[in-house]
């Protein structure tokens, strides 16, 4: 039993593979050219993205070793690893979408057939998470806005950064969410009608 979940749960992270070129022949040309622009899109943000580890882990270094060995805290290294932690977390959103790696309930959803399973996406995508992620936009964005026009700065520490440029990546980041999601909205109207997920034989 233990296998069989391990192999569905491969299958459903199966289609999200780097390797674009995995799509299906009988997949119109028009959806397959649309998903490999925002799929490739996502792979090289989330590449990018990933990169702010850099910065953050030697913030934290920094941080830890001054404050430790020559008891000369920062007043910056806080709110420098918490705003690149924010950044790569709401900017690598659409990648970790195109992986398929946010929570859904696994247990549940790979015991369905794939029909069931794109049916469910694609409601889901249509009802819940345009609507929502497009209000979501427009509230981000005039919060950035404000942000910036007011010179917004932290009150947390001594340094008071200046908080447009972090709010401006809440924005960013659902838009790659929004882009992304069309990708898996063809993804699903696909598996949906042929019965099974591009890159999936089964």
């Amino acid at each position: 039993m233990t296998e069989k979940i391990f192999i569905v749960d491969e299958m459903i992270l199966g289609r999200s593979s780097d390797d674009l070129s995995h799509l299906p022949d009988d997949m119109p040309p028009w959806m397959k050219r649309t998903i490999v622009i925002i799929d490739g899109f996502s792979i090289k943000t989330g590449k990018i993205i990933c990169w702010f580890t850099i910065p953050l882990i030697a913030a934290m270094f920094y941080e830890i070793t001054v404050r430790y060995l020559f008891t000369a805290p920062t007043a910056w290294a806080y709110d420098i690893s918490r705003m690149l932690y924010g950044s790569m977390f709401i900017l690598g959103a659409g990648y970790a979408l195109q992986k398929n790696v946010h929570i859904r309930s696994d247990f549940i959803y790979r015991t369905w057939s794939v029909r069931a399973q794109a049916g469910t996406d694609l409601a889901m995508y249509l009802i819940l998470y345009f609507p929502t992620m497009v209000i979501f936009l427009w509230v981000a964005a005039d919060w950035a806005l404000l942000s910036a026009i007011r010179a917004e700065r932290g009150t947390d520490t001594t340094w008071m950064p200046y908080l447009g440029p972090i709010k401006l990546a809440l924005p960013v980041g659902v838009l790659t969410l929004i882009i992304q999601g069309v990708s898996e909205v063809l993804k699903a109207a696909y598996a949906y009608r042929h019965g099974k997920w591009p890159g999936n034989d089964s």
